[in-house]
């Protein structure tokens, strides 16, 4: 008998969503063939049948969110049974055991009370004087024998209670404005998909924890386009984007400044091994990164390749998790959007990322006065201020306008 489990797909990944059975109750089944799609933290994978058999016990029903390392079903031997767990998963939240009920705090004395078991000692006279003015014995400091109240004792409380100033009233609070209730919006709602939930929280506390900076420059494009435009019609198998160019020209640069390539974790800095950069890919259910690692060592044309299977497998809805963690650096695109310049969001472990607007043609003041007409883009990088500074920022920016504006450095 084989069971199959919510597996992790990931360090971070802690539970998995049940997206649909791809086999059914009784159905056959082989070895490393697909029964199960479950969605992760960012992807949506196939789960392989881990032996041959028949599929029984199928425990959790599609759209259900489950652990990692739960049983979702099994595969057995014809005639073997399933585990008698049941076929659905009962996994009720833990019942909140019951507080006990606080002891009720003794009452406050300013002194030692004095009593002979349960009952105070007093005299009748210190009683009926207490009696008359309203005073609990078990306030005063019996000075008689044996700590015996007397008359004298209740005397004294009384005088001093007297003597005490009487604070005055304290003053009413300032009544609270109730707001009024906000009105209801007519229209529908809807269920952030699994993706949407994780992008939302986690784009949040990036925002909340990292303290970010934005810097923008402006890049002439005219060498680089020319240089695509060259690339393609040499090879048209394989198409070269701008967005390759620019994977490119960072990972160029990020070599030249390393800080940038660091991150910020357990309050020290981290240097990878490599430059690893996250490819901000749009997908009908939200925004994935795929990462293209050590573009350092890579050349242009396999930056392109690796990129352009990494967006497919991502629509597709078959990007691995190692392919989507990692990042060092990440780069966002929405110049096909038509997008002049944007901010983005850091991406964690990243301490940098990099949003690119569209390549326009925009008039220009050259060198000898006269106004042409050249393609410029703009980006801004957004900084982990914990990492590094605006003058090294800075500098990255100008070496990555260096790198773009002289495309043949790419091929060092």
């Amino acid at each position: 008998m084989h069971t199959i489990i919510m597996p992790k797909m990931g360090d971070a990944m802690e539970e998995g969503t049940l997206v649909r059975w791809l086999k059914q109750e009784g159905d056959a089944v082989k070895e490393g063939e697909p029964i199960a799609e479950i969605a992760t933290d960012k992807a949506t994978i196939e789960i392989e049948a881990p032996g041959s058999g028949i599929l029984k016990g199928i425990r959790v029903p599609e759209g259900a969110v489950v652990p990692i390392n739960t049983p979702l079903a099994y595969i057995v031997a014809e005639g073997e049974s399933v585990p008698t767990e049941g076929t659905t998963p009962a996994t009720p939240p833990a019942a909140a055991k019951e507080a006990p009920a606080p002891a009720t705090p003794p009452a406050a004395v300013s002194q030692p009370l004095s009593t002979d078991g349960d009952r105070i000692k007093a005299s009748p006279l210190a009683r009926k004087i207490a009696r008359e003015h309203g005073i609990d014995l078990r306030l005063i400091q019996g000075t008689g024998p044996q700590g015996r109240i007397v008359e004298r004792d209740v005397l004294a409380y009384l005088e001093a209670q007297k003597a005490a100033p009487t604070p005055p009233p304290a003053p009413a609070p300032a009544p609270v404005p109730t707001p009024a209730p906000a009105p209801a919006v007519a229209g529908r709602t809807e269920p952030l998909s699994r993706l949407r939930q994780i992008t939302a929280q986690r784009t949040t506390e990036a925002k909340q924890t990292i303290p970010h900076f934005y810097l923008t420059m402006e890049i002439d494009m005219e060498e680089a386009l020319a240089l695509r435009a060259k690339l393609n019609e040499a090879d048209e198998s394989l198409r070269v984007s701008v967005n390759d160019m620019i994977v490119k020209a960072c990972a160029v640069a990020l070599e030249k400044f390393p800080m940038v390539n660091a991150s910020f974790q357990n309050n020290q800095l981290v240097y990878p091994d490599g430059v690893h950069i996250g490819i901000a890919i749009a997908v009908d259910e939200g925004l994935l990164v795929g990462v293209v690692r050590h573009c350092e060592q890579k050349s242009l044309r396999r930056i392109a390749q690796e990129a352009q299977t990494l967006v497919q497998k991502a629509r597709d809805g078959k990007l691995m998790p190692d392919e989507m963690t990692g990042n060092t650096f990440t780069v966002s695109n929405l110049g096909m959007f038509g997008i002049d310049e944007f901010s983005a969001i850091i991406n964690p472990p990243a301490s940098a990322i990099l949003a690119v607007g569209a390549v326009k043609k925009v008039p220009v003041v050259a060198d000898d006065g006269s106004i042409v007409a050249r393609s410029r883009m703009r980006v801004t990088l957004s900084c982990d201020h914990r990492v590094f500074d605006g003058a090294t920022g800075a500098r990255f920016l100008q070496e990555l306008k260096r790198v773009l504006e002289n495309p043949i450095l790419m091929a060092y």
